[in-house]
């Protein structure tokens, strides 16, 4: 089974991520973890961590020569702001003197649950792992799942259908997103300008007033055939799956697939994929050689999940973003120390991050649907999985 966990704390040293289960034979680029590692950083409204920041990893094992060897791969994220907190947060006791508490907890964060559930005196510990900089690691692991997703002829990617109050207002072609994700002037990850402007209006008003806004982005799968994920158990279906990795991200409070949200306020007539037959072959079956299904929809409401199993359509996956919850004007609060009222700490923060949270849930719905890719095809290296999809892609299409 592919796994994967993150190590490492916002301010600590550096952050780890460890991913065990990646057949031998996938081609790793350090070059292209650094652009998926990029692609996080950017995004207008993001606060001054980013000016000090140049996330690359460091790949310590599980790869020789540019691909996987089978074994656990291990990769070092290294903090550049660690050396203005070395003395701050030490391993060894250090100087009490110099610890920096979070003296009032910040409402819609996890400080106050976080300091009852481990008994800490202050916020600091949890702010420290519960921060999103611990997505940086996810986004690493995760660029490996999509490099092996891609060697299968599926892709992964992103973008931002909502700041605010300004929406996108229409669907987004998968040409579009695939250009976005190649562009170097990324604001805000719309792929549309005028939608993107009044976006960027809506952060302004939120940077000018001291507080934060957020918003939704939406994660699209191409190329994926039907069959990934089953009914068969509740923990199998693939839209838990991809519910349950998206919503781990912080500040994502809902998670939707396809036009679920509609959906419950329609018709069934409204909102079911009516479904066609259309003989589909050869060239006609998908220029990258991945969706060979003769079935048809008029649209894709669904998600491209039916069941909890693809359907051949583009997966669609929504995710709900709160605002954040650091404000440079807090909320009221209570000090820990004397239970006095007071306003929430401040730590250097960001205004939006909705365009670093969709490249976070690229990496996310990659790695969730790479492992159940590895469950239902297998194979201990990547020739060996190629021959036992290209077996199954066979099925359908003589189906």
């Amino acid at each position: 089974m592919l796994r994967f966990a993150t190590a490492g704390e916002s301010h600590g040293e550096s952050l780890v991520a460890l991913v065990s289960g990646m057949p031998a034979g996938v081609p790793v680029d350090e070059a292209r973890i650094g652009r998926e590692l990029w692609r996080r950083q950017q995004g207008y409204g993001r606060g001054g961590r980013m000016r000090i920041e140049q996330d690359t990893a460091h790949i310590l094992s599980g790869v020789r020569h540019g691909a996987t060897i089978g074994s656990p791969i291990s990769m070092l994220i290294a903090n550049r702001d660690w050396e203005n907190w070395r003395d701050i947060l030490p391993v060894g006791s250090g100087d009490p003197a110099k610890h920096k508490a979070v003296a009032s907890p910040r409402p819609g964060h996890a400080d106050l649950p976080g300091s009852l559930k481990y008994d800490f005196p202050d916020a600091r510990y949890v702010l420290e792992r519960a921060s999103a900089r611990e997505s940086t690691a996810r986004v690493a692991a995760g660029a490996i799942a999509k490099t092996l997703l891609a060697e299968l002829g599926i892709a992964v990617l992103s973008h931002v259908v909502r700041v605010g109050r300004a929406e996108l207002g229409r669907d987004a072609a998968w040409e579009e997103i695939a250009a976005l994700s190649g562009r170097d002037d990324v604001v805000l990850g719309c792929v549309d300008p005028e939608a993107e402007a009044r976006m960027k209006a809506e952060v302004d008003l939120a940077l000018r007033t001291g507080d934060s806004i957020g918003g939704i982005f939406e994660v699209v799968v191409h190329g994926a055939p039907a069959g990934i994920g089953t009914y068969a158990n509740w923990d199998e279906r693939l839209d838990g799956l991809l519910a349950q990795a998206i919503m781990s991200l912080q500040a994502v409070k809902a998670v939707e697939l396809g036009r679920g949200v509609t959906a419950a306020e329609s018709l069934g007539s409204e909102v079911h994929d009516a479904i066609g037959y259309a003989g589909l072959d050869g060239a006609e079956a998908g220029t990258n050689g991945t969706r060979h299904t003769r079935f048809t929809r008029e649209r894709n409401n669904a998600g491209g999940v039916e069941g909890g199993i693809s359907n051949g359509e583009n997966i669609v996956v929504r995710g709900y973003l709160k605002p954040i919850s650091t404000l440079r004007r807090p909320l009221g609060s209570v000090t820990f120390a004397g239970r006095e009222d007071t306003k929430a700490a401040y730590e250097r923060s960001d205004v939006c991050v909705v365009p670093a949270a969709g490249v976070a849930a690229e990496a996310m719905v990659a790695l969730a649907l790479a492992r159940l890719v590895l469950e239902k095809f297998g194979g201990d290296s990547l020739r060996e999985l190629k021959r036992n999809y290209k077996g199954y892609l066979e099925q359908i299409r003589t189906y």
